[in-house]
């Protein structure tokens, strides 16, 4: 895909000589930083856990003392 950027003068020269020592496209370098400020941006977000907290007491008195079998045993056995 062809695009149009303005790039300053001064940074367009250096990359043009950096392209030329390494013997590669302008496009290539333009690609490269592009690909490096994602993946960035990727790894910059922090994973935020939304709140799923509820009003209550927690589990009714007499499963307070169940095992996690138990619960799972209740909560889903009686499905039809």
């Amino acid at each position: 895909m062809k695009i149009t950027v303005e790039i300053s003068d001064p940074l367009l020269h250096k990359a043009r000589e950096m392209a030329t020592l390494e013997g590669v496209a302008l496009r290539t370098l333009v690609e490269r930083g592009l690909r490096r400020v994602v993946a960035e941006a990727k790894t910059d977000a922090p994973f935020k856990l939304r709140r799923a907290s509820f009003k209550g007491k927690g589990l009714r008195p007499a499963l307070r003392s169940a095992s996690r079998d138990g619960i799972l045993s209740l909560a889903y056995g009686r499905r039809s």
